[in-house]
């Protein structure tokens, strides 16, 4: 996937205000509109400025993408980095009206999720409105989905200022992690959205839960998924070894005549639920280092007296 510089497209800096990013629309979709431009790429011209215009004009989206940096350049190679857009708080979610135009990967990637609007009621000739909803992802420990925490969730939310420039705002809640979350489900905090209109009450904000990455574990719905060293004897004999959990370690049984990459199951060791997940532990052969005479003459009598040859199924 490609990066864009919707900047660069718009013929803008990047602190351009909305006024100059209002102008540059206007004039490249005169210059490029498919029914006046005689020239031959103006429909994917349209189609870019269009694109470009649609997250600098909205300032959520523009300080989302001012997030990825300014060391990017135009068409190289491009994965946005892990939580890239944690604590960034969405005012209804990223998508517009405007989105369902079909534009680029990269738009997609960055911006591709569903918000939830606010609602809205008349009462007489009173007008009220329901405040907007709030979205933001979090990145949290694994461990709190062990046991129900209270975390401390830091947020950043855009704003403009009377000169049409973009200032960031802040604020900190703290927010309890119920016991057995899963990655990619969503706390709601009622009231902690947009105020309403008129007797309308506040939005709501949903905090969309992801795990840190963490040095043993890989979390797949409840299931966690890990990789467990051992020794060739444990494997090839047979052996009970401790394997970790995110609640101590347990006696894990190998067979015997096991092979690195056979998979194990902890049965219910995973995140807690109704009910709860496995830990499938993978094995991974470690080979014991030869950095003494003692072990280089194990490995020389192994050669010598093991039928073995790692490469008899390759034809070689």
């Amino acid at each position: 996937m490609e990066y864009k510089d919707y900047y660069k497209i718009m013929g803008l800096k990047r602190d351009a205000s909305q006024d100059d990013i209002k102008r540059a629309h206007r004039k490249l979709a005169r210059k490029y509109h498919p029914d006046v431009s005689k020239e031959s790429n103006a429909e994917a011209k349209f189609k870019e400025a269009g694109e470009a215009y649609e997250v600098l004009k909205d300032p959520e989206k523009r300080a989302a993408y001012d997030r990825l940096g300014d060391n990017l350049k135009a068409g190289q190679e491009f994965h946005p980095p892990p939580n890239w857009d944690s604590g960034f708080e969405f005012r209804g979610g990223g998508f517009t009206q405007a989105d369902m135009g079909g534009f680029s990967d990269f738009f997609e990637e960055l911006f591709g999720r569903q918000g939830h609007g606010g609602t809205y009621s008349t009462y007489g000739s009173q007008f009220n409105a329901r405040g907007q909803d709030h979205h933001a992802k979090v990145v949290v420990d694994l461990e709190a989905a062990f046991h129900a925490a209270t975390r401390s969730i830091s947020l950043q939310s855009p704003e403009l200022d009377t000169h049409g420039q973009m200032r960031l705002t802040n604020r900190t809640l703290n927010v309890k992690i119920p016991k057995g979350i899963k990655e990619g489900q969503q706390i709601r905090l009622t009231g902690q959205g947009s105020p309403g209109m008129g007797q309308g009450v506040k939005g709501d904000l949903y905090l969309e839960i992801h795990f840190k990455p963490h040095p043993l574990y890989r979390a797949e719905g409840r299931d966690l998924h890990m990789q467990l060293p051992v020794a060739p004897w444990e494997v090839a004999l047979g052996a009970t070894v401790k394997a970790p959990t995110p609640n101590g370690a347990v006696d894990l049984k190998i067979p015997a005549g096991s092979n690195s990459g056979n998979k194990l199951r902890l049965k219910g060791r995973g995140i807690p639920g109704n009910p709860a997940g496995d830990i499938y532990v993978t094995l991974s052969v470690a080979t014991p280092p030869a950095d003494s005479e003692q072990a280089k003459t194990l490995y020389k009598e192994m050669a010598s007296k093991l039928a073995f040859n790692p490469r008899a199924g390759m034809g070689v």
